[in-house]
């Protein structure tokens, strides 16, 4: 998020009131933002110029610099007038303003006509004028850096808004806002006292640090955009420099606001930010002198537009959603603390709404939630009680999923977290599969070899942390419950999620016996009896051919009559694939199928939660998997990476 630079004690003037830094802090929480960092003028002046503590060339400034970070949307914070004013209002100390436009006529509104031409290069400009504005040093730096913060934040490092301010006084409406060739420009720079043609000056500024950034928005572009007054003196050449001519100073009276854009939108948040925040020096404070856009098909626009729009919020949702009973009195006072003018309404079936006024400065409020967050800030976050939210139910497939996962852990079994993603080779060729195109989704552009496909079973990964750990001592009993992927046209993502267990057991012996167990065990406490072959009341196994596994020394589940897992042997070559030079056998079962109606059939489940297993095995890339939630039920065991 943005962090705006304020002198400490420039700050506490505007805010008519001093804080230690506990309470200054304790203030930024309470109204959303944050005090990142407490430095000097002088400490900054060292970091930029890589200076040693004890040189004496940055002079003897200590003012206390706070660095304070702003929600990334509110670009009313970015300077220290928005954050004095917003927190004046949010501790009651005055009331939002109210902007407006002067009253002139039309005729008298100075005019910005736009050429055709400029549609190739940057189509919009929007235009406002502050009049009679007092800058001093301070307020004048702070009118400068919030273009820059600006720049770098919603114009997007200039490409989608440029803004150029300009000392009216120097010049002569109406304007103009054209697109021509570079070698038909021409005028002298900010900061410059030689002439320039546009294409020189392209080549001028690829040595300037800070503006070689920007060229290429326009540089390749036939045609550059260029603004001048009635007597053709270049304003500026958008986005990238202002003409000397017409640059501000601190004596500077009149103010000329331009902002050329490829998004009108945003131009248009732009300007308003600036004018509403800076109008406070004008000698009529928060009027803004508005311009007459005038496009060559004949349409023309005023800005800025500095109207306030409406927008009606059911109480019982703001309440609904904080979790908090309030009165609409009270969310009415709260909004108001947030620059949000409300007032609320009676309907005949005593339902309450919120009618929020939104001004010029909040062009982050959107939506209803924006408001009820607005009201959760301002009542205070650590004030609301905690409680469960009813969306915050465990899903049934999760819940079978910890029942399952509990039951297989009491059976010996050590659960292991592995990636979801595999490369191709250990998906197909490792298990001796072929791809049939059919069923695993491919990554179309990996960043690694190790992370080609999204895997389409469990196996690979049980495989691998037995290779990674085929020194510790046998046996090696683990299992694991986890998502694979498989390609389905029924979905409108092309692709379902299926939730699967594993198990894997690794030792100086095959297990099949205990693998062939644990089936018997899982489908006991699902309730589900062992069947003849046919019958679909419960489940039965029969004879498998899957590459994976020993021919002979396999069988694929049936659990009411659908296919939903298999078990055995795994096959000597698919065990050299992964370097593992014990036998193993392994379990893989679809769970999904224990779910019947969206009701689970798991009330025969007894769940005992002090088992928990000696030790957890991790290849070195699954670390990531552990949650605090494991680590409780598993420290103080021992990790093995």
């Amino acid at each position: 998020m943005p962090t705006v630079s304020v002198g400490r004690d420039r700050l506490f003037a505007a805010l008519g009131k001093s804080y230690t830094q506990e309470e200054f802090e304790d203030l930024c929480f309470k109204f959303g933002i944050e005090l990142d960092d407490v430095t000097t003028e002088k400490a900054i002046i060292r970091k930029e110029r890589h200076l040693d503590e004890e040189d004496e060339e940055v002079g003897d400034d200590e003012e206390i610099i706070y660095k304070i970070e702003v929600p990334a949307n509110r670009y009313d914070l970015l300077c220290l007038e928005g954050i004095a004013q917003a927190l004046r209002i949010f501790n009651e100390q005055e009331q939002t303003p109210t902007y407006t436009l002067a009253n002139i006529t039309q005729d008298s509104m100075l005019k910005m006509h736009v050429q055709p031409e400029t549609s190739l290069i940057r189509p919009f400009v929007v235009c406002a004028v502050l009049r009679d504005i007092t800058f001093d040093e301070a307020s004048y730096n702070s009118f400068i850096d919030l273009q820059d913060k600006l720049h770098q934040n919603i114009c997007r490092r200039r490409t989608l808004v440029a803004i150029g301010t300009h000392d009216l006084d120097t010049l002569q409406g109406p304007f103009t806002y054209e697109a021509l060739h570079p070698e038909n420009i021409n005028f002298v720079p900010l900061k410059q006292e030689k002439n320039f043609r546009a294409d020189e000056l392209m080549e001028f500024y690829k040595s300037d640090m800070k503006l070689k950034k920007f060229l290429h928005i326009i540089e390749n572009s036939p045609v550059y955009p260029i603004i001048y007054d009635s007597k053709r003196t270049v304003l500026s050449l958008p986005p990238i420099i202002n003409g000397a001519h017409s640059a501000i100073t601190l004596k500077t009276k009149n103010v000329f606001i331009e902002c050329t854009a490829t998004d009108l939108t945003k131009a248009s948040i732009v300007l308003n930010t600036m004018v509403t925040t800076f109008s406070a020096y004008c000698q009529r404070k928060f009027e803004v002198e508005p311009v007459k856009v005038i496009y060559s098909d004949g349409k023309s626009y005023v800005y800025p537009d500095l109207s306030v729009y409406n927008m009606e919020v059911p109480l019982s949702y703001i309440t609904g959603s904080i979790g908090v009973s309030l009165a609409a009195e009270k969310v009415t006072s709260l909004l108001n603390r947030m620059q949000l003018r409300a007032e609320h309404s009676v309907f005949d079936d005593n339902k309450c709404n919120i009618n929020v006024l939104i001004p010029p400065t909040r062009s982050d409020v959107l939506h209803p939630c924006d408001v009820m967050e607005d009201v959760a800030i301002a009542y205070g976050y650590n004030d609301i009680p905690k409680r469960r939210l009813p969306s915050m139910k465990p899903l049934p497939l999760n819940q079978l999923e910890d029942l399952i996962r509990a039951e297989i852990a009491m059976n010996g079994f050590t659960e292991v977290l592995t990636w979801i993603l595999c490369s191709y080779r250990e998906n197909f060729a490792s298990l001796n599969r072929e791809d049939d195109q059919s069923s695993a989704v491919i990554i179309g552009n990996p960043r690694s070899s190790d992370f080609e496909v999204v895997r389409t079973s469990l196996m690979p990964g049980a495989l691998k942390i037995i290779g990674h750990n085929k020194d510790h001592p046998k046996p090696i009993k683990i299992f694991e419950v986890g998502d694979i992927a498989l390609l389905d046209e029924s979905k409108d993502v092309g692709a379902t999620n299926r939730r699967h267990l594993a198990a894997l057991y690794c030792g100086t012996n095959s297990g099949f016996e205990l693998i062939h167990s644990l089936v018997d065990r899982i489908m006991e406490v699902m309730g589900t009896p062992f069947v003849p072959i046919g019958d679909n009341t419960g489940y039965y196994i029969q004879r498998s051919n899957e590459p994976e596994f020993l021919p002979g020394r396999q069988a694929s589940i049936i659990y009411k009559g659908k296919h939903f897992g298999n078990f055995g042997i795994v096959h000597p070559q698919v065990l050299n694939n992964f370097v593992i030079t014990d036998p193993c056998s392994f379990l893989e079962i679809d769970i999904e199928h224990f779910l019947y109606g969206g009701q689970m059939v798991v009330w025969h489940i007894h769940c005992a939660r002090h088992v928990v297993p000696e030790m957890v095995i991790l290849q070195p890339r699954s670390r990531r998997g552990i949650t605090s939630q494991h680590l409780q039920m598993l420290w103080p065991f021992r990790f093995i990476f």
